[in-house]
């Protein structure tokens, strides 16, 4: 089965239904009067650690199944600065994540980090609509959108003065997300057609990007020695979720991610 396929489909269902709640028009009204927390800048270089860490608030996931089934946004938003958080990421997805809609504005008033907005993005509406919320920065998959979409919306998030997360997982997707004038990169280890994980990718890819692209591994890090590998290929920002929200003590397990061992 292509997840992702089934997924873009139900977006497009949705967008349509939000669209007879609320106008997209509306949205942009809502979306050019939200202040904004800087996210871009946070990932320019290493944090005090050598290590940014984007931590993840996640319930579900569609292969995994429910992670985090009474996870409380508010809360682990709390846990996450205190682990010293470089920002936030918040699932918005309720059909496929088990996300609450309100989720990454609970997490966001209950912290001081910047907010990145995850979901499938596939209509401009979704753009305003995450702008609205409150969202420091929107993902862009490139695998879902043609490039004249992903330049276009790129273009939107900065007339919102919203980041964008413009995430890859293959050379071609790259060349797309370069050619689009994409400059934070997202690098999923995770196939999102078959969600197979290889946490080699980011590796790989990394040392494609262009001197100006910022790299972010995401899907598969789950310790201090997967960090170690990617620090090794000059890959210094992470984005984690399943291994956060699983942990018995996610502020202390987040230290230890960006904690270097003793005998480093």
């Amino acid at each position: 089965m292509d997840f992702l396929a089934k997924i873009v489909e139900h977006k497009k269902n949705e967008v349509e239904a939000g669209k007879k709640i609320i106008s997209e028009s509306s949205l942009r009204d809502q979306a050019l009067n939200t202040k904004r927390r800087p996210f871009m800048q946070r990932f320019m270089k290493p944090g005090p650690f050598g290590v940014n860490i984007i931590a993840e608030i996640k319930r579900a996931s569609p292969s995994k199944g429910l992670l985090c089934p009474n996870l409380n946004p508010a809360k682990y938003a709390a846990y996450y600065e205190k682990g010293g958080a470089a920002a936030l990421s918040v699932l918005t997805d309720s059909t496929f994540f088990k996300a609450n809609l309100d989720d990454l504005i609970i997490a966001r008033k209950a912290s001081t980090l910047p907010v990145l907005r995850k979901d499938f993005i596939i209509s401009s509406y979704q753009v305003y609509e995450t702008a609205a919320m409150g969202a420091d920065a929107a993902l862009l998959i490139v695998r879902i959108l043609s490039l004249k979409q992903l330049k276009d919306y790129i273009a939107l998030c900065d007339e919102l003065k919203l980041d964008a997360l413009v995430e890859v997982n293959s050379e071609q997707d790259l060349e797309t997300a370069s050619d689009a004038g994409a400059r934070l990169i997202g690098i999923n280890n995770r196939n999102l057609s078959s969600f197979d994980t290889d946490i080699e990718t980011a590796m790989r890819l990394s040392s494609l990007l262009n001197e100006d692209q910022i790299a972010v591994a995401a899907s598969g890090i789950t310790n201090r020695k997967d960090i170690e590998k990617n620090l090794s290929f000059g890959v210094f920002n992470f984005l984690i979720g399943e291994s956060l929200v699983k942990a018995d003590d996610p502020a202390n397990f987040l230290k230890s991610l960006m904690t270097p061992a003793k005998n480093e």
